[in-house]
């Protein structure tokens, strides 16, 4: 008994994780910014937002590949953080929520045709970046960064500014009572 019991453990544990656990197909919800950012706001679910209360983050962006046609992971990671916030009633003013771009994430920046030209093919943030923008979402990207891979303002999406660094970024932020997410 115990060597079958043996077996279908080795069994099971060979299989992917998405056969023993997929996700629910649905369940998803965009409350703030449609289409990105999915939630599933659990009844029981503990430490909700208190809409009375005003939350300043800092979300520094480092990771990105801008050979993948996906939006950003950690653009989703900031639309997911207004989805949340917002299906707990927190009201849009009281989300104080900042953005700076680094390293292999720096790419994102670019507008369309300066991403084409360079990676051929459509930079798949540009929409998200404007919905985070409409939002109240202040993106900017770091400007050692920026000259480190070779760009210039002007290939720059125009909504997005140019940070001193992401490193003085950070610091001055949480100078200023931000909490520091890294991505």
């Amino acid at each position: 008994m115990k060597r079958l019991a043996f077996v279908v453990v080795l069994l099971l544990s060979a299989l992917p994780v998405s056969a023993v656990a997929a996700p629910p197909a649905q369940g998803w919800a965009f409350p703030v910014i449609q289409g990105y950012g999915g939630i599933h706001v659990w009844k029981q679910a503990i430490d909700r937002p208190d809409p009375a209360a005003t939350y300043k983050t800092l979300f520094v962006i480092h990771q990105g590949d801008p050979k993948s046609s996906q939006v950003n992971f950690g653009l989703q990671q900031v639309a997911r953080a207004l989805n949340e916030f917002g299906a707990a009633g927190v009201p849009s003013d009281h989300l104080k929520l900042e953005v700076v771009i680094t390293g292999p994430a720096t790419p994102l920046v670019l507008d369309g045709p300066a991403f084409m030209a360079r990676y051929h093919h459509a930079n798949p943030d540009l929409d998200l970046i404007a919905r985070l923008q409409q939002a109240g979402v202040h993106i900017m990207v770091c400007g050692n960064a920026l000259y480190g891979f070779g760009f210039t303002p002007g290939d720059l999406n125009p909504d997005i500014q140019i940070a001193l660094s992401a490193l003085t970024t950070t610091i001055i932020a949480q100078s200023r009572g931000y909490a520091i997410v890294q991505m």
